[in-house]
This record gives C-alpha cells, structure tokens and sequence, in this order.
C-alpha cells in the first residue's frame, strides 16, 4: 500500500494518538486524545500556531504523523522571526524506509512556508540515532548538542 500525507482532521483522533502514544509513552492514548481535542479543533495549545499532518494508507489506516509548530526562536535560527519546529516525528516501524516519513517532513515546510518562516528547526534525543539519521537525510544540520538538567526545589 502507498501512504498518501495531508492534514489531520478531528475523525484521526484515536489513531492519532495512539501513534503519539508510541512516541511519547509517558502519556497515555487517552491523554494524548484529549490534548488533541483542541488541536484538530483548530485551538492549538498555547499562542503559536500548530498543525497535525498525517499519512495514511488506502485502508484508512493512520501509519505515521509529524506535529509542527511555530515557535518565537529556535538555537541556530534567525532570532528577527519565528522558526517552523518539528514537535514530533513517528512512522510505525512496519512502514520506515518507504519515504513516509521524508513526505510527512515535506508538507511539514509547505505548512511553515505558509506561516511565513524561512526556517525550520527540530531536536531528538542524545542517543536516538535513527532520528539524527532521517535529521542528516532531508539536510538538517547540527546545531549543537545540550544536556539538560532539573532540581526540584
């Protein structure tokens, strides 16, 4: 099958978040469809603009999502204007390396673009070599590498 991107719609909820859940498993699906209640609603979660993009095959069938988002500055970037942000990035392992995730990335910038930035920026954590792989393959660059800490006070 061919996984075909566009934008999400409020039907994409459940199977939505469940991909989210497996990128962010410190949230639960449940979690994770009540967050993005508002965010197929059109209302965002904060002041900056943001835009679910999915892919989906023949069967309806959601097999992958990029979250972009705007942000005022990203380290490396322009700081005179906002910068496109990848929020987050999965395709179900069973569909990698078909060009999945390089189509959710490219409607990523066509939606930034729209949203009058000129660039775009992303993170993945230390250690998370698949993503600073696919990062390298559709011409990120490293910015910098950072550790960062906490205290509870």
């Amino acid at each position: 099958m061919k996984a075909t991107v566009r934008m999400a719609r409020t039907g994409d909820r459940r199977q939505l978040a469940r991909l989210r859940e497996a990128l962010w498993p410190e949230s639960s699906a449940e979690d994770h469809a009540k967050e993005l209640l508002g965010i197929l609603n059109g209302k965002g979660l904060g002041t900056m603009p943001i835009a679910e993009i999915v892919a989906e095959e023949s069967d309806g069938t959601l097999v992958g999502f990029l979250e972009a988002g705007l942000r005022s500055h990203a380290d490396g970037c322009d700081v005179s204007r906002a910068v496109g942000y990848v929020e987050g990035w999965y395709v179900a392992e069973s569909h990698r390396k078909r060009g999945i995730g390089r189509k959710l990335m490219a409607a990523a910038e066509d939606w930034v673009r729209t949203q009058g930035c000129l660039e775009m920026a992303s993170d993945a954590l230390l250690g998370n070599s698949v993503s600073e792989l696919a990062h390298h393959a559709l011409g990120f660059a490293v910015v910098d590498r950072c550790v960062r800490f906490r205290k509870a006070l």
